[in-house]
């Protein structure tokens, strides 16, 4: 846990490149506007197993770095 809160630097450099690549638009977003559409669930337009490892890797640094920021400023003193 306490790598966690000490680690937000690298969440936040892992979020900024990983999470967001590539740029112009980033994977994650359109991802994310996948999954609330709907559409990803079902139909011919459903997310495969590729589209789902994407979320996985394009999310997992954001993921990291919120449960960080959260142990950061709700830390017990």
């Amino acid at each position: 846990m306490k790598n966690m809160k000490n680690n937000w630097k690298l969440f936040l450099v892992a979020s900024l490149t990983l999470g967001l690549a590539p740029f112009n638009p980033p994977h994650i977003l359109g991802k994310i506007q996948w999954v609330l559409g709907g559409n990803a669930f079902s139909g011919e337009n459903a997310m495969q197993t590729q589209d789902w490892f994407d979320v996985v890797l394009h999310g997992t640094p954001w993921l990291l770095l919120i449960i960080s920021l959260f142990l950061n400023f709700f830390k017990k003193k």
